[in-house]
């Protein structure tokens, strides 16, 4: 144990094991270890083979550790490493403590103490504003310890200060909190401020989802009161009609009335009525208004966190970086020792792993972009790879579909036959729905292996171009399903006649009478709810149990000694945080988020209450967040950082793009352009009376090829009917596009236009009327920077008010020439130069 006793006493309420053996000084971080197993060495001295272990905790004798040198050479370099490690953590001024127990085998702790003296001094050095007394910083993380754990020198290393905790669990991680504003300062003090931003962020997301959700309710019970006075689907139920439509398959399948399919047609109204342009407005309004509201938030914390003046500080390389540089620069002296040329070097060198290298002043060795090329290579082929496995799989589930709807449309059953479309579209959505869970764990091991390959300098570097991987893998997995049901179903299938086969046998398929959008809105729900049902909340649940089980079967290696041992024991605290799971980052908690935002946002013209569902399952998230963070994990170290990172950029560009998606599936996708153009230029009466007669188009029966025809002869049958803008078969240019279709065509991109500019518009607008910094906050900031000239300018008093009194000292004559001259020359005091030049550079 280094250094002196520290000052700090524990309270009545703590428990011992949260101190040194001393009760005094409190445990600020703890590094573990694990011990080898008994190895068989072969050793120099006594000759023959003996097991030796080593307590790398108490010490390393010199006999043991020249065998185990010897048997280990990798495992010794360790110890060195550790053990000067440690000597430079105590002439940091930190305290330590070892454990005094001999262990065979398992983990070994020890504990490290920073006085007051070295907060005090590293706070200085960080800039970080402290109060004079002396209170404890809640973590100790101004240690650069990563190249020992990237080593296996130590195998973990956790701070501890449960003084927060148990507040913490009380008013933050319960379920029954739900209704209660987040902790977020308290959160901060304990986790840091990275941690804390993504849960401040996480509370305005779930926040401003409350006047979606509540929109989102209005429209869909706009659609549910007016579906029985809704005209279109009126007359799709009206067997009265008599619109016999066309067969959805070769021979096997028969004419079929459309009043067979009101149902879908009602059902379809509750999502795709007028009301639902007005959402989609709405939506991206919204999410203009929460960005601009986050900035604002953000802005907000980082001055009551004094966050304000944090600079971005140079990072240390990764690990992984050096070591292959020092491999490439054993290479080139290899290389320069076979071609026996000499290249003079600086004299600068310094200490790596226990080796020797040297570094030239005038220019230092880096990776360039050759030295990354295979990995840049491989990057590129295997994600392409991964696109195109991910549109196979679409590919197949489209098959399923073609296959399936066939397979049921030539049963005997009549019942299967009129469930032909629900079954084929919930269990294809099902399988797409397990799909995208298996691909989304396989994307995001494979992200992180293909960074590594990129070979990122820093930390920071190496997060960035891993949250892009994996964004960009885990968007096109999740979405390109649901893109597939917007914009392409039942637009390539061709038209009776001349349709559009798959493997020369299988039909392409179409959408319903009604429209994609129905379908679309069952693809959307089930792959949210069920993404957010599963992935977020019961794997979050499930894995950190699944590990501890791991874990403890792992133990069961332990020698029935130790495990007796340690039975009889009490467990200290950092026993206890060490059985916990580690912490793998916020990348997980915001890519689960920003793929929800994706649904939120850019499908949610067909489905309004996408909002109401995210809501629910964020109230559920954030604590179950929580509980994952105070009872399930170790604590992360503390991390300052101004905001969230890439994070904002993903979110201001899925703004941007859902403006063009809602655009499209307003035009395109949902039926709303068609009526519209139906009832203002073809309309008689200019109602929407006649609008599924003039939607459907005739083809002549005698007209099918060879071959497709029903095998049953529908008596009476003369024409069949089917969705689409085509000319008649008694026309000139039969089964050609009619002018509605070209009316319709230009109505839809003219919407898109408009559809586009007016948001961004609205957009604007928003950002204009939300200033970036709350007015309270650019006032405090204005008095702040008004204090601070106050105070320069009394500091310029005070030393003019010497200068002249030593002046006068020096040359008591007032009358002597030279001295008015030189008042003559200096009119103005000096100090009011220097506060107009202060002025100046605080308000810029």
């Amino acid at each position: 144990v280094g250094g002196g006793v520290g000052s700090v006493t524990p309270p009545d309420d703590q428990r011992p094991g949260q101190f040194f053996s001393d009760g005094r000084r409190k445990v600020d971080y703890v590094l573990v270890f694990h011990h080898c197993r008994q190895t068989s060495l072969k050793g120099s001295r006594g000759g023959g083979d003996r097991e030796v272990c080593v307590d790398l905790g108490v010490g390393v004798d010199s006999v043991v550790e020249e065998a185990y040198l010897e048997g280990d050479p990798a495992e010794g370099e360790k110890v060195l490493i550790r053990e000067e490690f440690e000597a430079r953590l105590l002439e940091a001024g930190l305290e330590m403590e070892r454990d005094t127990e001999i262990r065979v085998y398992g983990p070994s702790f020890t504990r490290l103490h920073a006085p007051w003296s070295v907060l005090s001094r590293e706070a200085e050095f960080l800039k970080i504003k402290v109060p004079t007394n002396k209170v404890r910083l809640p973590t100790l993380s101004i240690f650069s310890m990563y190249l020992l754990f990237n080593q296996r020198l130590y195998y973990k290393a956790h701070s501890t200060c449960p003084g927060f905790l148990f507040l913490l669990h009380d008013e933050w991680a319960r379920y029954g909190a739900f209704y209660k504003y987040q902790p977020v300062d308290l959160i901060r003090k304990y986790f840091g401020e990275k941690i804390g931003l993504y849960f401040a962020w996480l509370g305005l997301y779930t926040q401003l989802l409350i006047p979606a959700s509540i929109v989102g309710v209005f429209v869909f019970c706009y659609g549910c009161n007016t579906v029985d006075t809704n005209i279109p689907s009126q007359e799709m139920c009206d067997e009265h009609q008599n619109f016999t439509m066309c067969p959805l398959c070769d021979r096997a399948c028969d004419y079929w009335q459309l009043s067979s399919e009101c149902g879908t047609a009602r059902t379809s109204h509750l999502f795709d009525n007028p009301a639902t342009v007005f959402f989609a407005i709405f939506m991206s309004v919204w999410v203009a208004m929460f960005l601009e509201q986050w900035k604002r938030r953000q802005i907000t914390l980082n001055h009551s966190w004094d966050l304000t003046g944090l600079e971005d500080e140079e990072e240390h390389p990764r690990p992984k970086y050096q070591t292959i540089l020092l491999q490439k620069k054993q290479k080139i002296r290899r290389n320069d020792k076979k071609k026996k040329k000499k290249i003079e070097v600086g004299t600068r060198d310094f200490i790596w792993g226990g080796g020797c290298l040297s570094i030239s002043t005038s220019l230092l060795l880096k990776l360039t972009w050759r030295d990354r090329l295979p990995g840049y290579l491989i990057n590129i082929s295997s994600i392409l790879f991964m696109f195109g496995l991910t549109f196979s799989l679409v590919f197949g589930m489209i098959v399923y579909r073609i296959v399936l709807s066939t397979v049921m449309a030539m049963s005997p059953d009549p019942q299967t036959k009129s469930n032909v479309r629900v079954t084929v579209t919930a269990t294809a959505v099902t399988i797409n729905l397990v799909v995208i869970l298996i691909l989304d764990e396989i994307y995001g091991a494979v992200a992180v292996w293909l960074t590594e390959l990129e070979i990122p300098r820093t930390e920071r570097d190496f997060e960035e171009r891993l949250i892009l991987k994996a964004f960009l893998l885990k968007f096109v997995n999740a979405y390109a399903p649901i893109f597939y049901v917007a914009f392409f179903k039942g637009r390539f299938a061709g038209r009776p006649g001349d349709y559009v086969y798959v493997f020369n046998d299988y039909r392409m398929e179409e959408c319903a009478p009604g429209g994609c959008l129905i379908e679309l809105c069952i693809q959307l729900s089930i792959i949210m709810v069920g993404k957010q049902l599963i992935q977020n909340n019961m794997f979050e649940i499930g894995i950190p149990k699944l590990k501890k089980l791991i874990r403890a079967f792992k133990d069961k290696g332990i020698s029935l000694e130790e495990r007796e041992g340690q039975l009889t024991r009490h467990p200290q605290q950092w026993n206890l945080d060490y059985t916990l799971v580690p912490f793998d980052g916020l990348t997980p908690e915001y890519m689960e988020m920003i793929i929800q935002f994706g649904f939120v946002s850019l499908f949610v013209a067909s489905f309004p209450l996408a909002p109401l569902f995210a809501l629910i399952n964020n109230v559920i998230e954030i604590r179950l967040d929580a509980k994952k963070f105070v009872t399930e994990l170790r604590r992360p170290d503390s991390v300052r950082t101004k905001d969230i990172g890439i994070w904002y950029n993903i979110l201001s560009g899925m703004g941007k793009f859902s403006v063009i998606i809602n655009a499209f599936v307003i035009s395109f996708t949902s039926g709303f352009i068609p009526r519209m153009v139906y009832q203002y230029m073809y309309s008689p009466t200019g109602t929407m009376h006649g609008f599924v007669d003039h939607s459907l188009s005739y083809f002549n029966i005698s007209h099918f090829p060879s071959g497709t025809a029903p095998t049953s002869k529908a008596p009476n049958i003369t024409f069949c009917r089917y969705r689409d803008y085509r000319e008649p078969p008694w026309s000139a240019e039969a089964y050609q596009f009619s002018k509605a279709y070209w009316a319709v065509l230009a109505a839809r991109l003219a919407f898109v236009i408009l559809f586009q500019n007016l948001v961004m518009f609205l957009g604007l607008l928003v950002a204009w009327m939300i200033s970036d910094v709350p007015k309270d906050i650019s006032e405090q900031l204005k008095r702040e920077k008004k204090m601070l000239v106050d105070v320069f300018l009394r500091e310029e008093k005070e030393k003019l008010h010497l200068v002249q009194t030593l002046f006068s000292k020096n040359h008591p004559s007032e009358g002597h020439p030279e001295t008015a001259r030189f008042r003559t020359l200096h009119p103005v005091p000096s100090w009011r130069l220097h506060s107009t030049t202060i002025w100046s550079f605080l308000t810029g």
